[in-house]
């Protein structure tokens, strides 16, 4: 019984590293879309690995990067009321619309499964996210504000100004372009790279 059980758990640790290489740099990508923070972003994901990875014999017909993204979007939803995310691309929005935008446009996931997940009825996921959208496309994302991008000029704002996306491929495009000028490369790496496996996760 006990080879059986080391044997499983050097499986496991096989199979979990492999996903961590495949999918931690995009999960991160989400983390820090829905954080506004590097530093918020790495505990929020290091927190849903760990759970992932407590999880992973009972993932077995599961698809594991679903399972890590419900975990995640759980956490950020659950966490206290009086942490409102701030900076980042999505500075101007609230934790529910940084969710609803980043589920549907950044993750793709269909509206009625980010309405189950977030325990919302689909019209009000709907509603949220229109009202999101108009947010992103009427106001400058420099995070210095519309004071600071005026005086700094139109040429110091950069890509910060960019209109909100029109669609799932455009909101990749967009968000991955973002961050990969901020995100420091040495935990897990870029979507272009094979990013390497999260440390520090414990059984």
């Amino acid at each position: 019984m006990g080879k059986r059980r080391a044997t499983a758990e050097l499986r496991r640790d096989a199979e979990f590293t492999a996903f961590t290489a495949g999918a931690g740099g995009r999960l991160l990508h989400t983390a820090v879309l829905l954080t506004g923070d590097r530093a918020a972003a790495d505990k929020l994901l290091t927190a849903t690995l760990a759970r992932v990875y407590a999880d992973w014999f009972r993932m077995r017909a599961e698809d594991p990067y679903e399972q890590a993204r419900c975990e995640l979007v759980r956490r950020f939803a659950h966490r206290p009321w009086w942490r409102r995310p701030r900076g980042g691309v999505l500075d101007r929005l609230s934790g529910q619309e940084r969710l609803i935008v980043t589920m549907r446009f950044f993750e793709g996931v269909a509206e009625e499964q980010t309405a189950a997940q977030l325990g919302l009825p689909p019209e009000r996921v709907r509603v949220i996210g229109a009202r999101a959208t108009a947010t992103l496309r009427s106001r400058r994302l420099d995070p210095a504000g519309p004071a600071g991008a005026r005086r700094a000029g139109p040429a110091a704002a950069g890509p910060a100004l960019q209109a909100a996306p029109r669609s799932v491929a455009e909101a990749r495009a967009q968000g991955a372009a973002a961050l990969h000028q901020d995100a420091p490369r040495e935990v897990y790496g870029e979507p272009s790279e094979e990013p390497r496996p999260v440390q520090g996760v414990a059984p």
